[in-house]
């Protein structure tokens, strides 16, 4: 079913993408911005649902190429955003009938959005990750044998380039993140066209409401003035982890990623305990004290104890008093192949996927 997207509901998606963000760019303060300024001005963005395509429509993959700490130092251009879209019809020789994000998470919820606001595109309620990921390859396209190339990747300065053909998705990312850090760590892509009849059988559909859902749940909480950690669980089927206190965070900037450790300490229910937890953009892999307890892709998502506001692996820092929660990966995620692509060993972990017990529903 077709739908503007509601000036309202702008504010929900960028807090439930910030939730969904799992510590990869936080929340997306600046991208929505821009689409409020371009709604300010009269233009629209439509969803439509993947069963709404015919089989044969082509649909543009967007999204930003970088790390999450550039994206809070360069203010995000809705031009910018367009330009991959229009340099793969080019290139390809074909008109998109719609456009979708590479991940719902944080910054790349809004991306489609200032695309279809420019150009009329209807937004798919679908992405490739159900959260945010760091790499390019680990998608549910990829994941199912699609390829990832052609992949056209263009910066601020006028620069675009087009990959035209690549071994694997993961060649892929690794010659696109060499060109996006020459550009400056930040880059807008277009991934391969996909087809509608591929969206409908490989994408993860309905992140997009997903997104909606929880930022939704987490205002009302506010307004009546209640736990929004506790109404973010309430419609996901997650698990409350831990609280505390972050006392230690080690980051650094290394090949393309924003990478590093945080460690927390317990309080409440939590005393005398420690988590620690491994970053790469996002959060991938925690420790209670010293024993893995959660692990990609399930989601880990660390967040202000008072006010329920993701926090983002290049923002966290000492003294913060944070709650962690987990929700849960997309059951394709969690297939062999799927874990071949998006498990702890993709991460270059010695150990397999973690799974551990959630509430029933």
């Amino acid at each position: 079913m077709s739908r503007p997207i509601t000036e309202d509901e702008l504010a929900d998606l960028a807090t439930g993408a910030g939730v969904l963000g799992t510590g990869g760019g936080t929340y997306p303060y600046l991208e929505l911005l821009n689409i409020q300024k371009l709604y300010g001005e009269g233009l629209r963005a439509e969803l439509i649902d993947a069963e709404e395509l015919a089989d044969d429509d082509a649909v543009a993959v967007v999204g930003l190429m970088g790390a999450p700490l550039v994206t809070k130092e360069r203010l995000p251009d809705p031009g910018h955003a367009v330009r991959p879209v229009r340099l793969m019809e080019t290139y390809c020789g074909c008109r998109f009938r719609a456009v979708m994000s590479i991940e719902i998470g944080s910054e790349n919820s809004i991306m489609p959005l200032l695309v279809g606001a420019l150009t009329g595109l209807p937004v798919l309620d679908a992405d490739t990750m159900g959260r945010a990921f760091p790499e390019a390859q680990m998608a549910s396209f990829a994941i199912r044998g699609l390829p990832m190339s052609p992949f056209a990747i263009c910066d601020i300065r006028q620069n675009d380039l087009i990959l035209t053909r690549s071994e694997s998705p993961t060649w892929t990312e690794r010659l696109g993140r060499q060109a996006c850090i020459e550009l400056g760590s930040i880059a807008a892509t277009c991934s391969a066209p996909r087809t509608g009849r591929e969206v409908k059988d490989h994408a993860i559909l309905g992140s997009v409401s997903r997104a909606l859902r929880l930022g939704a749940a987490v205002r009302a909480a506010r307004r009546r003035h209640d736990d929004p950690i506790a109404a973010i669980l309430s419609v996901e089927n997650g698990t409350a982890l831990f609280q505390g206190k972050v006392v230690e965070v080690a980051r650094a900037m290394t090949g393309g990623f924003v990478r590093g450790r945080v460690r927390i300490e317990g309080f409440d229910a939590f005393s005398g305990s420690v988590l620690e937890v491994d970053f790469q953009n996002e959060f991938s892999i925690g420790w209670l004290d010293g024993e893995v307890v959660v692990t990609v892709p399930d989601l880990i998502c660390i967040l202000e104890s008072e006010n329920g506001e993701a926090i983002g692996t290049e923002t966290i820092r000492y003294g913060q008093r944070v709650q962690v929660v987990s929700l849960p990966a997309d059951p394709m995620q969690l297939e062999p192949a799927g874990l071949q692509w998006v498990g702890p060993r993709a991460f270059g972990y010695a150990f397999d996927y973690v799974a551990h017990a959630r509430p029933p529903r």
